[in-house]
């Protein structure tokens, strides 16, 4: 069994930064992708960034430069930090991981970017 924890999000004006983080418990090992999606109100769910064990990352154009995706597998943790906040970027954030055939999800973690 794998839980996920997210934390990090809040309130940031535009321009500002925030680093998301979550926290897997239960044991993870050999392929496996650890990931971040989020959705806005009224839009669907869109991947934001991955990171397969060993592989390369992977980031949706809409961050690309601005999102940086990282894993600490000691820790069994996934990063987002997030640079030069839009107000486009305001949605619920959700880790997700892919491990032994299964598919894990976190609870969501909001970021709102507003002045």
């Amino acid at each position: 069994q794998v839980q996920l924890v997210e934390s990090g999000g809040g309130l940031v004006q535009p321009g500002g930064s925030l680093r998301l983080s979550c926290a897997a418990s239960g044991r993870i090992f050999g392929f496996n992708v650890m990931g971040w999606y989020r959705q806005a109100p009224g839009k669907q769910r869109e991947l934001v960034a991955v990171a397969p064990s060993g592989g390369p990352t992977r980031y949706a154009d809409s961050v690309k430069g601005r999102f940086t995706i990282s894993r600490d597998n000691a820790k069994q943790a996934v990063y987002l930090q997030m640079n030069s906040l839009k107000p486009e970027d305001t949605a619920v954030y959700y880790c997700n991981v892919i491990f032994s055939g299964m598919d894990y999800w976190g609870k969501g973690t909001l970021v709102t970017v507003s002045s």
